[in-house]
């Protein structure tokens, strides 16, 4: 499987996460699908109530893409009651307004809910309905909580493995700290000032020698100019020494403490 790294330790095994409860599941296929969306960030606790084709399901595993202990670890229950019964927190998974007073959330505060459950020492569940009529108000009444996606609202209807796949992202987002950007450098590191001075007095040497810094009053503000053009540049080691190889290629056919004559 692409971009699959055996040898690191796997996210489920090692960090306990939220119950995925699918409720009447259909289709084998789509069973298998969320197991692997579901493996994807970490989550392996797969609960199933009354899945349509019966269980266990070839289909399923199939579908599972690789994640064949999510699925032959799924938990089968007769009732929605007895799949819910051992945790202390259950968000539902609804693309309707229920008639029911209920805290209704995003993706993104259900999972940090979740974490909070998790971090007090408590279990925690999201509920998915089938994917035909969704979860039953019968269902959603257990629940502590609905999540609603906000999605465009003339075409808001997600499949079971999207929206298992949305959750555990959130929910494995809420607890990870990878910096939001950065940047991989491979064999080189970020610039040292005295490298980028470096570069920056080659360059403008031969700008003077090349008559470019004129007139004399204004090359400081052009200096500068130039200086802030390659410090947004964020350059690397390695780039500063590139750059001051163009430079010297682009000047060597004239000697040192010459320039261009008016005939070049």
């Amino acid at each position: 499987m692409a971009g699959t790294d055996r040898t690191k330790k796997s996210e489920a095994s090692a960090t306990p996460g939220p119950a995925v409860i699918l409720v009447a599941p259909q289709l084998g296929e789509n069973i298998g699908t969320a197991a692997r969306a579901m493996l994807n960030f970490g989550l392996s606790d797969l609960r199933l109530v009354k899945p349509r084709d019966g269980w266990p399901n070839e289909r399923a595993l199939a579908a599972a893409s690789g994640a064949d202990f999510v699925i032959e670890g799924a938990q089968l229950f007769e009732t929605t009651a007895e799949a819910v019964a051992d945790l202390d927190y259950v968000v539902a998974t609804t693309a309707r307004s229920r008639d029911m007073v209920k805290p209704i959330l995003t993706p993104e505060t259900a999972a940090q809910a979740m974490r909070r459950t998790f971090g007090g020492g408590g279990k925690g569940g999201l509920l998915f309905g089938p994917e035909r009529t969704g979860l039953e108000n019968d269902d959603i009444a257990l629940a502590d909580a609905i999540m609603m996606v906000p999605v465009n609202p003339a075409f808001a209807s997600l499949n079971l493995a999207q929206c298992v796949l949305l959750m555990s992202y959130e929910w494995f987002k809420a607890g990870d700290d990878t910096e939001a950007e950065r940047i991989d450098y491979q064999q080189t590191r970020p610039a040292k000032k005295e490298e980028l001075v470096g570069f920056f007095e080659h360059l403008e040497g031969e700008l003077d020698r090349f008559g470019f810094l004129k007139p004399p009053e204004k090359r400081p503000s052009m200096v500068r100019n130039l200086r802030n053009m390659f410090q947004r540049a964020g350059l690397t080691e390695q780039e500063v020494r590139t750059l001051r190889g163009v430079v010297a290629s682009l000047t060597r056919r004239y000697p040192k403490g010459e320039g261009p004559t008016d005939q070049d």
